[in-house]
């Protein structure tokens, strides 16, 4: 896991809600103050299968997505620079980067993500 800093602001999100964005303020305002964001892009499949399985566990999300493959690649390399984390999902709890698809798959088989979300935030 990833600790970085955010300033702690509000923001509002829904299950599963898509936000546009043009810059990291966006990335940083949802990190700080969603329990549980999603970062992906269109046409790969491991960003789906992240929402599905926090749908599957019943834990609102927020989800960023950054284009497809060949669109908003700028975007993405400033969030890859920005994380340290090379692909997509980036999956955020409580601020924390916890990895990819199957590190939240993990979390998930391993009974964790629920004191994740349990836990104060840092």
């Amino acid at each position: 896991m990833h600790r970085l800093q955010f300033n702690n602001r509000s923001a509002h999100g829904r299950f599963g809600q898509i936000a546009n964005r043009n810059d990291n303020a966006v990335e940083t305002h949802c990190v700080a103050s969603q329990d549980v964001v999603v970062v992906g892009m269109r046409q790969n499949p491991f960003p789906r299968r992240a929402r599905k399985l926090l749908e599957q566990q019943a834990i609102p999300y927020r989800y960023l997505e950054y284009g497809s493959y060949v669109s908003q690649w700028r975007e993405r390399l400033k969030l890859k620079l920005w994380t340290g984390w090379p692909t997509f999902p980036m999956i955020f709890v409580k601020g924390v980067l916890i990895g990819g698809f199957a590190d939240l798959q993990r979390v998930v088989e391993a009974r964790e993500l629920g004191k994740l979300l349990a836990a104060p935030r840092s």
